[in-house]
C-alpha cells in the first residue's frame, strides 16, 4: 500500500512511524498516489491569522466578528470546542464562551494571506478554483510529470510551506471528484489530510448523513427529513425520475451524489453569481428613515461592486431579518440589467413598500443577480418614469466625480440618514 510521511516527504511504506524522520503523521491509501482532484481548506482561518499576528492571543478563544448584535464570522477551534460555529449570533456565542476575545474583521490582512496561499497554489497547477478566501478546489491532473512527484505528495508539500512560510495551516481532502475531495478536507480539521478512493467511495458514503453534501442547508434539510431522506442509503432506494419530481433539478444532483458521482471540473473562471451587501443593526429598528438610508448605501455598494466587475443583474433582491431571525425575501425581476445604485434602490424600496410589514428588523440587505456583461445595460430607461435617464446621467458624472477626487468627495443626502 502507498503511504506518505507528511512531515519529511517521504514515499515510504505502509507503516506507523517514518522510518526517515520517525514522524507518526504517515498517510497510507492504495490508491493515494493515483488521485488527482484536491479540496484545500484553511484552519479557522481569520482567526488563525489573528493568533500567528497577536502571540497574546495564542490558547484563547478567539472569536472574528461584529458587535454583539452581529454575527460569528468564524471562531478559533478553542471557542468551537466550546460549541461556538460560525454564522451563529453573536449574543449566544458569547453566552457559550463568555472568555472569548472578539475581534473585528480585518479583511485587508486575510486577503494578504489569502493571496500568498493562492500563489503557492499556483506553483502546483494553474487549475484552481477559489471557493472563498480560505478554500479552493485544485486539480493536479498530470503534474505528477512536471514536479517529478505525486499530487499527494506536492499537496503536502503546500500545507507545509503554508505553514513554515506564513504561519498558517491547512487541511487537504484528495479524492476522484469536488464532492468527495470537499467531503475529505473536513474529515481530519485541523492540519489533516484525508483520501477518498474511488473502490470505497459507496462504502464510505452508505451511511453517512445526506446533510454532509455541500449546499444542503435547513431547507432542504428539512423537505428531505419530510421525504424520510436522512442518509445517503435512503437516497439510493430513490428512481431518479421520482427524486426530481419531488426536488426538481436538485433531485437529479441528488441521485448522482448518492453514488459518489460529480462530473463538475474544477474550473479557474467560475463566474460570479451574485452581488450583495447586509449590514446588521446594533439595535432593532422599525425607523423608514433609518431603514431607507442603510438601503440607499447597500444599494451604492452594490452598484460600485458591479461597476467594479462590469457586471449588471436582471433580478434585484431585498433580504430583511425581523428580531425574531425570521427572514423575509423578496425578489424583481427587471426588463434590462442594471448596475446603477438609483435603479437598485429604487426596486428594493419599491419590495420594501410592499411588505406591509412593521418590523423591527435587525437585518437588511440588498442585492442583484442573474448577471451578465454591463454592455446593453440601463439603455432601455422606464416610460413611466421620464427622469430614469436623467439620474443615469447624473450617477454616471458623480462616478467620474468619486474616481477623481475621492469615494466621498460628493455625497447624496439620504446616505446621511
Amino acid at each position: 500500500m502507498a503511504a506518505l510521511c507528511r512531515d519529511c516527504l517521504a514515499e515510504i511504506p505502509a507503516v506507523r512511524r517514518c522510518p526517515n524522520c520517525g514522524s507518526p503523521r504517515v498517510l497510507s491509501h492504495p490508491e493515494l498516489f493515483d488521485l488527482t482532484i484536491a479540496h484545500m481548506d484553511c484552519d479557522a482561518f481569520y482567526a488563525s491569522v489573528e493568533k500567528r499576528d497577536d502571540p497574546t492571543l495564542n490558547g484563547k478563544p478567539v472569536i472574528i466578528g461584529g458587535g454583539r448584535r452581529g454575527v460569528v464570522s468564524t471562531a478559533c477551534y478553542v471557542a468551537r470546542i466550546r460549541g461556538v460555529r460560525s454564522a451563529m449570533p453573536m449574543f449566544q456565542a458569547l453566552k457559550l464562551c463568555p472568555e472569548a476575545v472578539i475581534i473585528k474583521p480585518r479583511m485587508s490582512a486575510y486577503v494578504e494571506a489569502s493571496r500568498a496561499i493562492r500563489a503557492m497554489m499556483e506553483d502546483l497547477t494553474p487549475a484552481i478554483e477559489p471557493l472563498s478566501l480560505d478554500e479552493a478546489f485544485l486539480d493536479m491532473s498530470g503534474t505528477a510529470r512536471l514536479h517529478g512527484a505525486p499530487p499527494a505528495v506536492m499537496l503536502a508539500r503546500l500545507v507545509r510551506r503554508m505553514k513554515d512560510e506564513l504561519g498558517l495551516t491547512g487541511s487537504i481532502g484528495l479524492s476522484h471528484n469536488k464532492f468527495l475531495a470537499k467531503v475529505a478536507s473536513d474529515l481530519d480539521k485541523p492540519h489533516g489530510f484525508s483520501v477518498i478512493g474511488a473502490a470505497e467511495t459507496s462504502e464510505f458514503l452508505r451511511d453517512k448523513p445526506v446533510r454532509m453534501i455541500w449546499g444542503v442547508g435547513a431547507a432542504t434539510q428539512t423537505s428531505l427529513d419530510k421525504a424520510g431522506i436522512r442518509t445517503f442509503s435512503d437516497l439510493l432506494r430513490w428512481e431518479k425520475i421520482d427524486l426530481i419530481a419531488r426536488f426538481g433539478g436538485m433531485g437529479e444532483r441528488l441521485w448522482h451524489l448518492a453514488r459518489g458521482q460529480d462530473r463538475r471540473r474544477v474550473s479557474s473562471h467560475e463566474p460570479v453569481k451574485s452581488i450583495s451587501k447586509e449590514t446588521t443593526f446594533n439595535d432593532d429598528t422599525s425607523d423608514p428613515e433609518i431603514l431607507d438610508g442603510h438601503l440607499w448605501r447597500l444599494s451604492e455598494q452594490v452598484s460600485d461592486r458591479a461597476k467594479a466587475k462590469d457586471l449588471a443583474g436582471r433580478i434585484v433582491t431585498l433580504k430583511l431579518k425581523r428580531s425574531d431571525f425570521t427572514q423575509l425575501t423578496r425578489r424583481v425581476s427587471l426588463h434590462d440589467p442594471t448596475q446603477l445604485a438609483d435603479r437598485i434602490y429604487r426596486h428594493a424600496r419599491a419590495l420594501f413598500d410592499q411588505l406591509n410589514d412593521p418590523g423591527p428588523y435587525r437585518l437588511i440587505g440588498c442585492g442583484i443577480s442573474d448577471l451578465s456583461t454591463s454592455e446593453g445595460a440601463d439603455l432601455a430607461g422606464d416610460l413611466l418614469d421620464p427622469d430614469a435617464q436623467k439620474r443615469s446621467k447624473a450617477e454616471r458624472a458623480t462616478d467620474a466625480i468619486r474616481t477623481r477626487y475621492g469615494s466621498k468627495s460628493i455625497l447624496k443626502g439620504r446616505s446621511l440618514r
